[in-house]
């Protein structure tokens, strides 16, 4: 393209939707972003989130991703607690950018939660 003429043959590639599911797919994973995976394959994040709405027009992208659970390796030993039954454990739920839910007890200490985190974006 030169001064906003186009020369040569437009370049328009066709997308089969098997491959739009796979390209979908990948994002979240090892923490790619929809920027990451747009790059990736040459397109804009534009393009995947239209995909993503024609996807779940035909029904073939779920309208909720289902839940994915993480395994947390542990370093220490953690202190066996029991709670009276008439104390009230207070749950705390975390929402990621990504999606990905927390459920943790709302008296987790600072570095188990940072280290829960950790996990959670990285996964």
């Amino acid at each position: 393209m030169r001064d906003g003429v186009v020369l040569g043959v437009e370049r328009r590639r066709r997308w089969p939707d098997a491959l739009k599911l796979e390209i979908l797919g990948e994002v979240g994973v090892n923490g790619w972003t929809v920027s990451d995976v747009a790059r990736r394959h040459d397109i804009t994040r534009q393009h995947l989130y239209e995909w993503r709405r024609a996807l779940k027009r035909k029904g073939l992208w779920p309208a909720k991703a289902p839940a994915r659970f993480v395994e947390v390796p542990t370093t220490e030993a953690l202190p066996a607690t029991t709670a009276p039954p008439e104390a009230v454990i207070s749950e705390v739920r975390i929402v990621l950018r990504s999606g990905r839910e927390l459920h943790c007890s709302a008296d987790l200490d600072d570095a188990s939660l940072r280290r829960l985190l950790h996990v959670l974006e990285t996964a």
